[in-house]
């Protein structure tokens, strides 16, 4: 069974990496930018901030509300920058890297935020969550909140809504075949069901797992089941462990659970296509985030009703949820902080839940990072079918000790160190090859570890 959680701490700084840290975003190194123009190039100031975010349609919402809502309120006008995700993380890296001020907020997961954070590229937040009560900065879970903190305890970004993973499953066509979901699965017992139900109606497909290449696709479903298998990328002394025998039995597994019972196509599968799946009838069961159950549940879902909920399935952990944020972050140069402070504030409260539910639906809400919203009897009801598995999976996830053995640093399925967007990408596109029957399992993660030893040269012996 799983040890008690420990207090790991990130890899302290390191004073000859600072230039590489600084050179480094989530997708490799920066594209060199020309040197500041003054203050001309800053940001507006006055009575105007310049947010930076991502294209998902739960900032789309927040952008058709910021005007009448936000700027009536508070007389400061919103400009957006809006892009998809790739090259907004590109974008924001840039700008945040060379400090140029141009964008005063920015969209950071939990991955770049402990990042930028020690470069000093974020504004720290504790002064304004002690002075601005309102903001109830304890109700934010704390899972969520300790992955938005950096090295010094303090908090870098707020999140505008946060995710784990959980199995999902169709009820009817369980109840047709006779079959019983346990109410926490183990990996072992998900294969068996997906051979069961693998064919249950035409052109249905036991299971969907992402298998597009990526650090954000494939690799975060693969790592949740690597942790639980007792797997990890790198040791607590950040040696590669990328051929020991349980992330090979981990990555095995997936990679056969995926060819045998998968669906089709499945090296070009990310969470968009099993979403469509699912939604479509095309599959019995998705692991996967659980910000899918929202479109499974909406108005217009074919299957709205037909899902069942079930914890991430473990074999060696308690839980092995992946932990997921978008969240504001501000711009250390930012002239406009206190201002940029004020629409974060708005952006991630209370009463924006609550302006998105009255205006757009209570399956609409960005949740997954507020204890108070899994306790509004008008979401509750809404999101009765995944509200409570969600809001356990996110209080359970351990993202500083996630697996059987202690990590160097914090991080479920992701590793947070800057490298790691290039290094997953990489070994993403060899188990996306053995997916596709390319080449074995083995050649995947015997090139693989060698990427990963490139790594730890790098790190090894800087451990916690």
């Amino acid at each position: 069974m799983r040890r008690r959680s420990r207090q790991l701490s990130r890899t302290p700084h390191r004073p000859h990496r600072a230039r590489a840290l600084a050179a480094t975003a989530t997708a490799g190194v920066l594209l060199t930018l020309p040197a500041c123009a003054g203050a001309g190039a800053l940001g507006q100031g006055g009575d105007t901030i310049n947010v930076l975010m991502v294209n998902n349609p739960q900032m789309l919402e927040l952008r058709k509300l910021t005007a009448a809502h936000f700027t009536k309120e508070t007389g400061i006008k919103v400009n957006f920058t809006v892009l998809p995700e790739n090259d907004v993380r590109d974008k924001i890296s840039q700008d945040f890297a060379n400090q140029a001020g141009q964008y005063d907020v920015a969209t950071l997961s939990n991955y770049e935020t402990p990042i930028f954070a020690k470069n000093e590229w974020l504004q720290p937040l504790d002064q304004y969550t002690r002075k601005d009560k309102s903001f109830d900065q304890q109700d934010i879970l704390p899972p969520v909140r300790e992955s938005l903190s950096g090295e010094d305890g303090k908090v870098y970004a707020q999140p505008f809504y946060g995710e784990s993973s959980f199995l999902m499953y169709r009820k009817d066509v369980f109840a047709e075949k006779g079959l019983t979901m346990p109410k926490e699965p183990t990996w072992p017992q998900v294969a068996e069901l997906a051979a069961e139900v693998d064919g249950s109606q035409r052109g249905m497909k036991g299971i969907c797992l992402r298998g597009l290449p990526g650090w954000g696709e494939l690799v975060a479903p693969l790592t949740t089941v690597v942790n639980t298998f007792g797997g990890t990328w790198f040791d607590k002394d950040w040696n590669a462990r990328l051929d020991d025998p349980a992330f090979k039995k981990a990555t095995k597994f997936y990679v056969d659970l995926v060819r045998k019972h998968g669906e089709s196509g499945a090296a070009q599968a990310g969470y968009a296509e099993c979403l469509n799946n699912m939604t479509q009838g095309k599959t019995a069961m998705w692991y996967d985030a659980t910000a899918g159950a929202g479109s499974l549940e909406g108005a217009k879902s074919k299957v709205k009703g037909k899902i069942g909920y079930v914890p991430a399935p473990t074999l060696k952990t308690e839980s092995s949820g992946w932990l997921y944020s978008w969240a504001w972050g501000i711009q250390k140069a930012s002239r406009n902080q206190d201002k940029a402070w004020k629409f974060i504030s708005w952006a991630s409260g209370k009463k924006y839940e609550r302006l998105v539910g009255e205006e757009f639906g209570w399956a609409n809400v960005p949740a997954g990072k507020r204890a108070s919203t899994y306790k509004l009897p008008e979401y509750k009801k809404e999101a009765g079918a995944f509200g409570e598995v969600t809001r356990r999976a996110i209080t359970g996830a351990e993202p500083r000790d996630p697996g059987v053995q202690p990590r160097p640093t914090i991080g479920i399925q992701f590793v947070d160190i800057p490298e790691f967007a290039d290094l997953g990408t990489k070994v993403s596109q060899e188990i996306s090859a053995a997916i596709a029957g390319r080449q074995s399992v083995e050649t995947a993660l015997r090139k693989s570890q060698a990427l990963a030893e490139e790594i730890s040269e790098d790190y090894e012996g800087r451990g916690r």
